[in-house]
């Protein structure tokens, strides 16, 4: 039909695409830390922005050897830019194995929270389906499933104990053994990522925020996603994804849960206090209600987000752009 056309020769090839910077992204994400949430934002943000999510059915699988690391980051660096990966992985490091190291986003939450609602949701599952727990755990016995919170932490059974509670901080320490040990060695290589890895980790108890954030740093993939979040059909769907029948524990099995988790809890308020800080830069203010009496099982946190103060002004494109140089 087209015949001997010279279009090519008169015209050359057609420009590549341009990509935007950053064109790789990777949201290793937290269990029970909103991702369920996120994801579904990502799923529409993908079709109506035009990038390439890139997702996992693997959900068990945080810990790999040398070999699988090596495939995996094969596999993520293959992909079609501009993409977004997502996985329950720990921290990856793309440069050790010669690859480009993606940016890297992330959201935690208050520790013992996120060990309650994954303690549950193990059990009996979410709103999506009151069956949904017995898929996930089909060979649970019916004497674990019922287990009391109260037995399990006081009783020092190993899902309430360590190394089953040092769960968040190996998300960003990597995939090094030690990173699996309760200690300083890992907090302090967690830091350390966050740090030089991390575009942003926010705070899932404020997440509205985080939405801003991201579509400030990221906006070939998240804009509009404070708009999308807040629609009230999507705030359907969010709801059929919060855990039932949970319980809380005693004062005294939750200040257990404290002093076996005091390296997340490190962890966590280091993680919020660089969050109030990018959010005061940006102008952004932290709602918070008046602090009512804490018992006094609560570990006090020194690290309150405070109102913003006059930085000195600094140019915030500058600053992102040093972000993506690191």
């Amino acid at each position: 039909f087209v015949g001997n056309s010279t279009y090519l020769d008169d015209h050359g090839p057609p420009p590549q695409k341009v990509l935007p910077f950053p064109s790789q992204v990777v949201y290793n994400r937290v269990g029970k830390c909103g991702s369920r949430t996120v994801v579904l934002l990502l799923r529409i943000l993908s079709e109506k922005h035009g990038f390439n999510l890139v997702t996992s059915d693997i959900h068990n699988k945080t810990r790999l050897t040398k070999n699988e690391q090596m495939e995996l980051i094969k596999n993520i660096s293959t992909a079609e830019q501009p993409y977004l990966f997502t996985r329950h992985v720990h921290f990856l490091n793309f440069s050790r194995f010669g690859g480009d190291q993606p940016v890297y986003i992330n959201i935690i939450r208050d520790p013992v929270n996120r060990f309650l609602s994954n303690y549950f949701f193990r059990r009996f599952g979410d709103w999506r389906g009151e069956q949904n727990h017995m898929i996930r755990t089909p060979n649970m016995r019916q004497e674990e499933r019922y287990l009391d919170i109260n037995v399990c932490i006081l009783e020092n059974y190993p899902e309430c104990s360590n190394p089953r509670l040092f769960y968040i901080i190996p998300y960003f320490c990597g995939q090094h053994p030690r990173c699996r040990e309760p200690g300083e060695w890992a907090l302090e290589r967690a830091k350390l990522n966050v740090n030089e890895n991390f575009l942003l980790v926010g705070i899932l108890e404020e997440l509205e925020d985080v939405l801003l954030l991201l579509e400030r740093f990221l906006p070939h993939y998240f804009k509009d996603v404070l708009s999308i979040y807040k629609n009230p059909e999507h705030r359907k769907l969010g709801n059929l994804t919060v855990t039932v029948k949970k319980t809380v524990p005693s004062p005294e099995a939750i200040q257990i849960l404290y002093q076996r988790m005091r390296y997340e809890y490190e962890f966590y308020y280091y993680v919020k206090e660089q969050f109030h800080l990018l959010k005061r830069k940006f102008g952004l203010k932290s709602h918070i209600r008046k602090p009512s009496p804490k018992p006094e099982f609560f570990i006090p946190s020194p690290l309150e987000t405070e109102e913003p103060i006059d930085d000195e002004e600094e140019d915030d494109e500058k600053w992102l752009e040093d972000i993506y140089k690191r």
